[in-house]
């Protein structure tokens, strides 16, 4: 394994499960301080390992709070003095269905879950990133921006996309850079905490089922990829591998451009 990360801090939201929680991991194995957000405790689960203390510092927050954005923010900088990468992985589907069968409270909680903490947690790390002249954020999308059953997702990932070219041609000549990634379907443990409690209808396993179809049928390779294949590209546009790359949405679906 390289230090790739030695001497970085580096602030992962959404890390109790899923990609957050292997590219949180995948981090302080290359040497990163970590400063790992969710709102689920689940996510203190990163301090149970040897070798860690001093390391790692784990919050809950609620992003879809500005001001939760901004604590963060200040406390990863109180912590450990800087903020050299952030990596925005807060978001996901909450209901899948045709767009007719969305209400209106629906449409609004999947743009505040899949826009809102990306945006939010972007303007408040520019400040540090900005004082200190250099950063690396990387917004991890979807390439949910062309399927079905998620239009509201879609839309907010869309957003994501916007706000990645946007931010980079603000921020390239003032040492930031600013890229996202765009997963395709990914194989992963079931969510400890699923991001839509109620139990799904017949008739809503019949639509998830169509997603899952489209996105093997779209994908060259013909089937879902693995959380590690997620996490490697994200932290490739996170590490200075990638210092000449700015403004790049990478799909990241076996050929499924999204």
């Amino acid at each position: 394994m390289t230090q790739r990360f030695e001497n970085k801090v580096a602030l992962v939201t959404g890390a109790a499960q899923g990609i957050g929680r292997r590219v949180a991991e995948r981090l302080v194995e290359e040497g990163a301080r970590l400063v790992a957000v969710d709102r689920s405790e689940l996510v203190h689960e990163l301090l149970d390992h040897p070798g860690r203390d001093g390391k790692v510092l784990t919050l809950t927050a609620d992003l879809e709070r500005f001001a939760e954005c901004e604590r963060v923010v200040s406390q990863a900088v109180q912590a450990f003095g800087r903020l050299d990468i952030l990596i925005n992985n807060v978001g996901g589907t909450i209901w899948a269905k045709p767009f007719e069968h969305y209400e209106e409270h629906e449409i609004e909680a999947e743009v505040r879950r899949s826009l809102f903490p990306t945006l939010w947690c972007c303007r408040a790390a520019l400040v540090p990133m900005l004082e200190q002249g250099s950063g690396a954020i990387v917004n991890v999308s979807s390439i949910a921006t062309r399927g079905v059953n998620r239009v509201p997702y879609g839309a907010a990932k869309g957003g994501v996309n916007a706000l990645t070219a946007c931010l980079a041609f603000e921020t390239a000549e003032r040492g930031i850079r600013v890229n996202a990634t765009a997963p395709g379907g990914t194989e992963a443990p079931p969510r400890r905490i699923p991001r839509n409690g109620a139990e799904q209808s017949a008739q809503e396993k019949v639509w998830y089922q169509q997603i899952v179809d489209q996105t093997v049928e779209s994908s060259l390779m013909k089937r879902y990829g693995s959380i590690d294949e997620q996490a490697g590209a994200i932290l490739f546009l996170a590490s200075d591998e990638a210092s000449y790359i700015t403004g790049v949405t990478l799909p990241v679906g076996g050929g499924d451009l999204g």
